[in-house]
């Protein structure tokens, strides 16, 4: 059973697929995704208007403490078989959503790419804290 009739940020779990395997970050404290999509508008000439929003992928990032070099690695691996001139191959996440009732959701996201928009600032006597920014093509429920 759930903890509350509503959910909350510790009902889920998020599993990231690099190119390399899996990307084990230590410490996620905060996790967005959007969908983005395309308008589309119709205006009838009988004045009656029309809509559409066509899909065009899944934006997102994860909020990040860092307690190991996870992140940096995995950003250094991609830059670096790009500078070696390897195709950039996309990676795959998951999210395991418990619901409310108990029952788990579980969404795939395919053909993600990813930037470290901040890698931290070092400062005395506080975390760093870092932001991992994604690209997906698509999200499924599987």
């Amino acid at each position: 059973m759930g903890l509350t009739t509503f959910s909350i940020g510790r009902d889920t779990q998020l599993v990231v697929m690099g190119s390399n395997g899996r990307v084990d970050m230590s410490h996620v404290t905060g996790f967005e995704s959007r969908q983005l999509t395309s308008p589309v508008r119709v205006s009838r000439l009988d004045g009656t208007q029309l809509g559409a929003e066509l899909p065009k992928g899944w934006e997102g990032n994860f909020e990040v403490e860092r307690g190991s070099p996870v992140l940096d690695d995995f950003i250094s691996t991609i830059e670096q078989d790009f500078y070696n001139g390897a195709a950039a191959q996309p990676g795959t996440m998951y999210q395991y959503i418990t619901e409310t009732d108990g029952s788990v959701s579980t969404y795939q996201y395919d053909g993600v790419v990813f930037k470290l928009a901040s890698a931290g600032i070092w400062k005395g006597d506080t975390s760093v804290k870092q932001r991992l920014e994604f690209f997906a093509t698509r999200k499924r429920r599987i």
